[in-house]
Formats: structure tokens, C-alpha cells, sequence
């Protein structure tokens, strides 16, 4: 059952879940910027330091569901607060590593308190959300990662090439101990508890594991260019600058892109949503591949990349969410782990690719993977394969509605979302 101590639809407690979003996702696409730097400091090659992006991913896609379960019975204020605190220990160790090892140790203690922190944020604002306001509540949770590409991670950029990227970490350490004192702000909230094994369980059913592999796979395109865009920008001569720019265009696009996908997402639905970012973000590719050596026409082709990065995002959390029906919460946090894999594997791809054939066949092979994405979102879609999902859901896939977190009944939680105290 699912339960909250405060009205649904709350947008100042939504804001305040962004916050923390925001913390993640400096730390998220900062290093990118900085890469060639940490390389250098740590004395690594460029697609060894990549793997760091690597480690936090495959740590948060492996700990989300495990600390799910662990901490299933407790207040999420609780969980949000420990999660953005082990956070901030794992950028500390960051900032002060002086080795590989202590850094990479960091990443994966940082990658553990943002398995716990972000998933929660997203359930959590299913619960304080009304039924016709679920995609924009999911939306605004995720402006705060948007907000970061726009002002954060060209900030952090700026403070690492001025003074060193590991003051980069300090700043994002001070922001994750603002984030996790604002969570006491919250209302007390409750979700349905699941084991591991149920977990595995509905992540095995035909549709949810579609839809999970269809998550990641939308994803990695976006995430092996973004992890090794300095040595793009930087592989035929630009200067630092140029990278800078580049981060500020990207983070412009995608908080547009944040703020549009919503009404898209109640206009078109979900799948047609997800496909037009695809194709988008195939042809930008392509165009950011032919034209990379020259830093303007290639900064135009990666915001439109940042455009339509939220398309994969929202839209595909809402069939998620359906689709998994009186499991929802479950069903979200598990599709928060496939993005962390898809990070994990767009950047462990973007090593290969660099390690073995050099930086500037990365767009192009990234672009063919979100072909190959775009095909199998299609072609697996339970929108489509009518046979097997009811066809209720089928309409509430398509028009991105259905059962939600919160709001009067819940579906998602099995019974009544209760509004009164709950300590």
C-alpha cells in the first residue's frame, strides 16, 4: 500500500526532489567534460578514465534493485537522505584519490548512493502526482538533471579547467550535503514492498523485459558520445573552450527538450514520442560525424542530440510505469537501472571504439545503434503486439496513461493512497 502524509500534486515538493536530480546530474555528465584532464592527472589513457563512467553505472544498475529491496520498508525520506549522503562520501573520496583505484573506488560509492537517492525521487513523485499529471511531475523531478546540463556542468567544467577537476568534486560534494538536508522537507511516504526475487520476476515477463531492454538500448547512443565529447571536440585541435560551449548548447536543448516532452507525451503518446527522438537523434549523429572537425556546424548537430534526449526519458518511464501495472514502483525502479546500464554500456562502447579505431568513428557507430534501438523499440513494442497485453493497457501505453503512483487510488500501491500521518 502506498501511503503520503501530504496531498497529491505537490510541485514544491517535487522542486525540492529536483534539487537532488540536479546534484546527479552535474556529477553525471561533468566528468565527460573533464575527461582528458582526469586522464591526464591520473595518468591513464583517455578510454581508461571513460570506464569510470563505467563503474558508477554498473554499480547503481546492480545496487538499485538490491537496496530496493534492503531498505523496502522504510520512510524514502530516510532512503533519499542515506543515499544522497553515501553520495557525497563516495565525491569526497573523489576529490582527495590520488590513484585510480581510490578514484574508481569513489565512483562506485558514489554510483551506490545515487541508486538509492534517484529511483525514489521518481516513485516518489508518482506518489504526490494526480493521475493526469504524472508525465509532467516525472518531468519536473527530471528538470533538475536538465537544469544541471544547462548550468551545472558547464560550471563544473569551468571550475575544473580553471582550477583543477577535483574541485569540481568538492562543489558537487557541498551541493549532495544541500540536497540531502532539503529531503527532511518531504513528506513522510511509504511504498509497496517487494522481494528480490519478485523483482526478477516481473523484470523476466515478456513485456517488462521488452520494455527494459528497449530502455537501455534508446539510451546508449546519447551516452557514448557525451562520455567522450572533450576528446571529440578536442581530437582535431579545438581548444577547451570549444568543450565548454559545447556542454552549454547540449544542456540548453535538453532542459528545452525536458520542458516539451510532457505535452508531447499527452499529444502523440509515448512510442510515437520515443521514435521521432530516434530518428532525430540517428540523423544528428550522422550529421555531428561529417562535419565534427568544424566546432560550429557539429555544436548545431549535438543540441539537436540534446533536444531530443528527454524523448527516450519520460515517455518510455510512463509505458514502464503501465505496464507494470500493480507492480509500478517496482517496474520504475528497475527501468532506473536500465538507464544506468545504458550509461554503462554507451561508455564502455565509446572505450572500445575509441581504443580501437579512434574518436571520430564514435558518432557514427552511435548512430547506427540508435537505429538498431529505434527497430527494436518498434518491433517490440506491446502497443503493437496486441495479442499479448490487454486492451486497456494498450490504450493507456499508447495515450501514456494508466494505472499511477498516487492521486486518490492507486493502483500501483493495491489499494488507497492514505493522507494523513504517517511516522
Amino acid at each position: 500500500m502506498i501511503r503520503s502524509s501530504s496531498k497529491s500534486g505537490s510541485v514544491p515538493h517535487l522542486w525540492l526532489l529536483a534539487v537532488g536530480t540536479f546534484v546527479l546530474g552535474v556529477d553525471g555528465f561533468v566528468l565527460a567534460g573533464l575527461l582528458t584532464d582526469v586522464a591526464r592527472d591520473l595518468d591513464v589513457s583517455v578510454a581508461q578514465a571513460g570506464q569510470l563512467t563505467t563503474a558508477f553505472a554498473v554499480t547503481y544498475a546492480i545496487g538499485s534493485p538490491v537496496i530496493a529491496t534492503v531498505t523496502g520498508r522504510l520512510d524514502r525520506r530516510i532512503v533519499l537522505g542515506a543515499g544522497m549522503a553515501v553520495f557525497l562520501v563516495g565525491m569526497v573520496a573523489q576529490a582527495v584519490g590520488g590513484t585510480y583505484g581510490i578514484v574508481l573506488a569513489g565512483r562506485v560509492l558514489s554510483g551506490l548512493g545515487a541508486a538509492a537517492f534517484q529511483a525514489n525521487a521518481f516513485a516518489v513523485a508518482g506518489v504526490l502526482s494526480t493521475p493526469e499529471r504524472r508525465a509532467r511531475s516525472l518531468a519536473v523531478v527530471g528538470a533538475g538533471g536538465s537544469l544541471a546540463t544547462v548550468a551545472g556542468v558547464p560550471f563544473g567544467v569551468l571550475v575544473g579547467q580553471q582550477v583543477g577537476w577535483r574541485a569540481t568534486m568538492w562543489i558537487i560534494a557541498g551541493l549532495a550535503a544541500v540536497a540531502a538536508v532539503l529531503v527532511v522537507v518531504l513528506p513522510a511516504v511509504r511504498l509497496p514492498t517487494a522481494s528480490l526475487g519478485e523483482r526478477l520476476r516481473l523484470m523476466a515477463t515478456p513485456t517488462m523485459l521488452a520494455l527494459l531492454c528497449a530502455t537501455a538500448s534508446q539510451l546508449v547512443p546519447q551516452f557514448a558520445v557525451i562520455s567522450y565529447i572533450a576528446p571529440l571536440l578536442g581530437a582535431e585541435g579545438g581548444a577547451a573552450t570549444s568543450v565548454l560551449v559545447a556542454l552549454v548548447v547540449f544542456g540548453v536543448a535538453f532542459f528545452t527538450g525536458n520542458r516539451l516532452v510532457g505535452v508531447l507525451v499527452e499529444r502523440w503518446g509515448a512510442l510515437r514520442t520515443i521514435s521521432a527522438g530516434l530518428g532525430v537523434t540517428a540523423v544528428a549523429l550522422v550529421v555531428f560525424w561529417a562535419v565534427r572537425p568544424e566546432v560550429v556546424p557539429a555544436v548545431a548537430a549535438l543540441a539537436a542530440v540534446g533536444l531530443v534526449g528527454p524523448f527516450q526519458v519520460i515517455p518510455q518511464q510512463t509505458r514502464v510505469i503501465v505496464a507494470g501495472g500493480p507492480a509500478a514502483t517496482v517496474a520504475l525502479g528497475l527501468n532506473g537501472s536500465m538507464i544506468y546500464v545504458a550509461s554503462g554500456v554507451g561508455a564502455a562502447m565509446g572505450g572500445g571504439v575509441v581504443a580501437s579505431v579512434g574518436v571520430g568513428w564514435l558518432p557514427l557507430v552511435a548512430a547506427l545503434v540508435a537505429v538498431a534501438a529505434l527497430g527494436f523499440t518498434l518491433l517490440t513494442a506491446p502497443e503493437r503486439a496486441r495479442a499479448n497485453v490487454a486492451p486497456e493497457v494498450v490504450g493507456e501505453l499508447s495515450g501514456a496513461r494508466g494505472p499511477v503512483l498516487g492521486g486518490g487510488r492507486s493502483e500501483a500501491g493495491g489499494g488507497s493512497a492514505q493522507h494523513g500521518s504517517d511516522h
